[in-house]
């Protein structure tokens, strides 16, 4: 087996906790793919996203859905509520003790999907280590105490995990350019808009500014201190400023406007649905059972 490490970066908004953390190095033990069908459970099956992702499990090669897990529609087909054209025979139900088991008999490779709430990640995630299962978390609004409680007990337990603050490839390489780029700029601004109001600014906005913070780089020097309401939320202390824009029909988009002499670099992520989502998702799928502990960000995975 070959040993792996790998950084975790947990975001400066958790504060002083989240910088002490964020320097840690867990490292992993990488052994070879199995040859066998992952089955795959999803917890908030019923959800937009959840009804997404098992459309996209039961069309990804090598994979298999063994679990809808949700307490809304239960003994319904997960297929149907999906909008299959035929129904997958397998219903949706509340109890995940009850399907891990099962799968856990058969000796298979198992992979938990966790799309419920901050307050039940971790019991799913250790009932899913205890029979065997790896697990990938997209559950927005987790906290930081219970990643680093996570990490901790995926480590004893030797098993895998993702932690997940986005699993849309486009976002995590939005984001790697936009570092790159912050080298070379000194003036950047975000710009994003969303069709609903929500909690604004957006974690993926808060995210690349968290990421192009602590670079060495102050921005917008000329106006950082101004409280004008019209110039935007300034994340963290190096002066990155956020605009967000909310109005029906428009797509979910963040840009990162970047300014030097003569010249406007933009970097640009349009998203139109969940879609976006599952490329992601079955690539971590296929990648987290390789690990024996937990990782944090999909960007480990590209």
């Amino acid at each position: 087996m070959v040993p792996l490490c790998h950084p975790v970066r947990v975001s400066r908004t958790w504060g002083k906790i989240a910088r002490r953390n964020a320097a840690k190095v867990y490292c992993s033990m990488e052994t070879p793919p199995s040859q066998s069908t992952i089955k795959v459970v999803i917890i908030g099956a019923t959800k937009e996203i959840g009804r997404t992702a098992i459309v996209a499990v039961s069309k990804a090669r090598g994979m298999e859905l063994a679990g809808a897990i949700d307490s809304q529609h239960i003994g319904e087909d997960a297929g149907q509520i999906s909008g299959m054209e035929e129904p997958l025979e397998l219903p949706v139900l509340n109890d995940l003790t009850m399907v891990l088991g099962s799968i856990a008999q058969s000796r298979a490779t198992g992979v938990v999907v966790d799309f419920s709430e901050p307050s039940t990640v971790y019991d799913n995630v250790k009932q899913a280590a205890a029979f065997g299962l790896s697990s990938i978390v997209y559950v927005p609004k987790i906290e930081l105490e219970t990643v680093t409680e996570l990490s901790a007990f995926c480590e004893k337990a030797s098993m895998g995990c993702l932690v997940a603050p986005t699993l849309s490839i486009g976002s995590v390489l939005l984001q790697q350019a936009a570092i790159q780029a912050s080298f070379h700029y000194s003036n950047v601004e975000i710009v994003e808009s969303r069709p609903n109001p929500s909690d604004l600014p957006s974690q993926d906005a808060i995210q690349i500014a968290n990421n192009i913070s602590d670079l060495g780089q102050i921005y917008n020097r000329e106006d950082m201190d101004t409280s004008s309401p019209a110039r935007g939320q300034v994340l963290g202390e190096d002066g990155v400023r956020v605009h967000s824009l909310v109005l029906p029909g428009l797509v979910s988009s963040t840009s990162i406007n970047y300014s030097g002499p003569g010249e406007i670099y933009t970097l640009r992520h349009d998203v139109t649905n969940v879609q976006c989502l599952m490329p992601g998702l079955i690539l971590a799928i296929r990648k987290v059972v390789r690990l024996k502990n937990l990782i944090y960000g999909l960007e480990k995975f590209l």
